[in-house]
């Protein structure tokens, strides 16, 4: 007898196959049989009109700190997502000096906008190796499965000390060869890859770059000794790509002998960027070495709110007033003043933020209770405007002003440069191409695309009309077999015998994301943003029921994954 059969599901099983009508049995926590008519089981489940898919594989997060709290890795784990990967862009929390941590707080705040307070009260730092990290991650059982990698400016920082932070500072050839040795020791216990970061995006909370920005090719190829002896991990990648940049990471992935996954967005300032990157990791991929770039499957959002870390009014002297207040007292405020709203509205010069805003209203969009990732430009605050007789400003606030003070708008920042996802469309159906731009766990406060598991099936595969959908059969074996693979998880992303029960039963018709919202859950009484699903019937991990008609079910099968899993 079988510990649990799904029956009669519509199976879309990760590998790009046809979807088929099956049931799926599952036998100590693998896939034991997939086929009709299974035989009898301790559970049975009917799923007739659903959709039976592998968990997916979501391999850029940045649950770093989250995870060492967190059982449940929220949002992720409301969309489907039944293996998570962090550590990357360089950022993280091991290794770490005693008395240290302060440094890596200050970093991940300003990379990944967490904030330091947050940081600082729930991540309790009882760890200096990555090995030790990884033990204490291993120690609490989660509703996902988590697996980290090695970020290169904690280690730069733990191997150099404060002069890890100064890029005018060289390591010495003692400390190259401890880099090396580190690293190689990290992968070994376990870490899935080694991460560095190469842009000017990327700036620690007091204003000084990442630590690995600078580093010269010297130091990038002690990464690559480490992770060629150790024989396993992938060199993951966010990069500016400016001259020689792409060359300086393609030789040490390949002194390394190891993958190169590279971060692949469309910036404003350079829309055709992207494609010489890509172009580059196919001249990789033709080489005979493995490469991969990174996208995403819809604009990377700025969510703007009253509660939210920006938006239009954030730097205006009026805003000060109101600042401090709570929520619902800042409502009040602002409903009942109308000279602060007066004020609030006039215009402002010399000012950096609110002239960046000034001149983003053409493309900031109000957020409806089914938010569209496609918005045209008619719909953005500017047009509104246009059409209404008002001004920008005006319409931008009373859309955030809206439901009580919780209504939000969109600017989409990067992979929307032309207004349309056509571009989008071109990335995600490239064959060098992984998805891997959700950022689940960072920017809490600005953007949440931990749920772009769920709109890539219901965008692509189903509501989009400015330009062509995408067969769910891809899509799923995009999110599941083909994220799993590029980290040498390969016992997961496919429903077939001997694999990982990590199953997602689908309502499709009913699939739907819902609006972002603020939360105030995070330790210290943090904020975030958060978007809850419908649809999602029972997610298993390990054949373990974590998710029940879109509501945990606080089981916690998840474990960490420590390096690449063949045992199937």
């Amino acid at each position: 007898m079988y510990d649990l059969v799904i029956r009669n599901g519509t199976v879309i099983d990760g590998s790009g196959s046809p979807r088929r009508m099956a049931d799926v049995a599952v036998q100590d926590g693998r896939i034991a049989s997939v086929g009709p008519k299974l035989g009898a089981a301790r559970r049975e489940i009917e799923a007739g009109g659903s959709i039976v898919a592998p968990g997916f594989v979501d391999i850029h997060t940045h649950y770093d700190g989250q995870a060492t709290w967190d059982p449940f890795v929220t949002p992720s784990s409301w969309h489907g997502v039944t293996t998570t990967v962090f550590g990357n862009c360089g950022v993280g929390f091991a290794p770490v000096r005693p008395g240290k941590s302060a440094y890596l707080i200050n970093l991940m705040e300003g990379v990944e906008d967490i904030p330091g307070t947050v940081l600082s009260e729930g991540v309790k730092f009882g760890w200096e190796s990555f090995s030790q990290y990884l033990d204490a991650l291993d120690s609490m059982p989660r509703a996902v499965d988590v697996a980290a990698q090695l970020p290169h400016g904690a280690l730069r920082f733990y191997v150099m000390g404060e002069r890890g932070a100064d890029h005018a500072e060289l390591p010495s050839e003692r400390e190259l060869e401890e880099i090396t040795r580190l690293a190689a020791e990290a992968l070994e216990a376990g870490a899935l890859g080694v991460t560095t970061s190469r842009t000017t995006k990327h700036k620690a909370r007091d204003g000084r770059f990442t630590p690995s920005l600078s580093a010269r090719e010297a130091e990038l190829f002690a990464l690559a000794e480490g992770m060629k002896r150790a024989r396993r991990g992938v060199l993951q990648v966010n990069s500016d790509f400016g001259p020689g940049e792409f060359e300086a990471l393609a030789a040490a992935a390949g002194l390394a002998d190891r993958p190169l996954s590279v971060l692949l967005v469309q910036v404003d300032a350079q829309p055709n960027l992207w494609r010489e990157t890509l172009d580059r990791v196919h001249g990789v991929r033709r080489a005979g070495r493995a490469a991969n770039a990174q996208v995403g499957s819809r604009p990377i959002g700025v969510i703007m709110g009253l509660e939210t870390t920006v938006h239009p009014f954030v730097a205006h002297p009026a805003w000060r007033e109101v600042r401090d207040l709570t929520p619902a007292e800042r409502h009040s405020r602002l409903s009942s003043d109308a000279e602060l709203r007066r004020r609030l509205l006039e215009p402002r010069t010399n000012e950096a933020a609110p002239a960046f805003m000034g001149e983003s209203f053409h493309k900031m969009f109000p957020v409806g209770d089914k938010p569209d990732y496609e918005p045209e430009r008619q719909n953005s605050v500017a047009s509104i405007a246009q059409r209404t007789g008002r001004t920008a400003q005006a319409v931008a606030l009373d859309a955030l002003m809206a439901q009580d003070g919780k209504g939000l708008l969109m600017l989409p920042f990067e992979n929307y440069a032309y207004g349309s996802l056509d571009v989008v469309h071109e990335m995600i159906t490239d064959p060098a191409t992984v998805l891997g731009v959700a950022d689940g766990g960072a920017h809490v406060g600005v953007i949440c695309d931990a749920s772009s598991p769920t709109s890539l099936l219901t965008l692509w595969g189903r509501d989009r009309v400015r330009g062509p959908r995408l067969p769910l059969e891809f899509l799923i074996a995009k999110q599941t077999r083909s994220t799993a693979a590029a980290y040498g998880l390969d016992d997961r992303g496919l429903l077939a015998p001997g694999y990982k029960a990590d199953i997602n039963v689908i309502d499709f018709d009913d699939l739907h994301l819902k609006r972002p919202e603020v939360v105030y859950d995070l330790p210290a009484g943090g904020r975030r943003l958060i978007q809850r699903a419908s649809g999602y019937r029972h997610t298993f991990v390990a054949g373990v029921e974590t998710v029940r008609n879109d509501e945990l079910t606080g089981e916690r099968p998840g474990r960490l994954v420590r390096g690449p899993q063949t045992d199937m």
